[in-house]
């Protein structure tokens, strides 16, 4: 194995070690030494890689979200029609629930903090905005194919967003209060019935 491939491993078991750490402790009870202890490598090897926690959570929420978008992708690939698109989006919730494990919790956390630290913000609010951008390009997409009335694609894809981030909030606060892919298909069948497109 060459350095180089060392590294790689070495960096992504410190990612999946605090990913662990993050989930059981939160983000505030889990420190650099707890991870390094727990991964098996030193400050020095920790540093490398990673500047600080913050950067290593940021790097773990980048690796989710990029989880995300290729799940995003496939299914649009995949799918004849922009509401197609949609609702195969909409069953895809319980899978990313599923992957994203006891992680939200902690997402949660860190997110709070972003009001109070301007580079944590800007890192939090990117995939929102991005999201956004992709589901109104979606929206004015399926308006041109005649699968969707005319609408606001940016007002309709910032729903999209708010039912989504919702959707996660509700089930972090209240994980057995629903089944939370129903509530996400159902929430995006209404959306379509109400850009005419009726399920």
């Amino acid at each position: 194995m060459s350095s180089q491939q060392r590294g790689r491993a070495t960096r992504a078991h410190i990612l999946a070690t605090a990913a662990t750490c993050f989930a059981q402790q939160g983000y505030d009870g889990t420190g650099v030494a707890e991870i390094c202890r727990r991964a098996g490598v030193t400050k020095g090897a920790f540093y490398h890689h990673f500047p600080s926690k913050q950067a290593l959570f940021l790097a773990l929420f980048d690796q989710w979200l990029q989880g995300m978008d290729a799940q995003i992708a496939s299914v649009r690939e995949e799918a004849g029609t922009t509401p197609e698109a949609f609702r195969r989006m909409a069953g895809m919730i319980q899978h990313v629930f599923a992957a994203a494990g006891g992680q939200l919790p902690m997402f949660l956390e860190f997110w709070s903090k972003a009001a109070r630290d301007p580079a944590v913000w800007q890192a939090t609010i990117a995939p929102y905005r991005q999201y956004t951008a992709l589901f109104s390009a979606m929206i004015e997409a399926g308006i041109a194919e005649g699968t969707l009335r005319t609408a606001d694609p940016q007002a309709a894809a910032q729903v999209v967003v708010s039912l989504a981030v919702g959707l996660v909030l509700q089930s972090v606060l209240d994980p057995e209060g629903a089944d939370w892919g129903y509530v996400a298909q159902e929430g995006v069948r209404l959306l379509l019935e109400g850009l005419g497109q009726a399920q």
